[in-house]
């Protein structure tokens, strides 16, 4: 199963590359599926490459509901 996740641009780099926070982590990426990307734009991340923009509350949104899937299921015996 693949999972894209909403991640936030943090720093433009040469050519169609950027850096984004990952849940705390920063990693490089691909924006050449998207035009128009800017440092504080959210956008959807799958395997390495920006696929979409997306709004900033619905961002926030998504990650929170994230935040607790992970808390629960790290509560939950294994």
């Amino acid at each position: 199963m693949c999972l894209a996740i909403p991640v936030k641009v943090v720093k433009l780099l040469d050519g169609d590359q950027a850096t984004v926070d990952v849940g705390g982590v920063r990693k490089e990426i691909s924006l050449a599926l998207v035009d128009g990307i800017a440092v504080g734009d959210y956008v959807i991340l799958h395997v390495g490459y920006a696929i979409q923009r997306l709004d900033p509350e619905e961002a926030e949104k998504t990650l929170a509901l994230f935040a607790e899937l992970g808390e629960s299921m790290g509560a939950s015996p294994a």
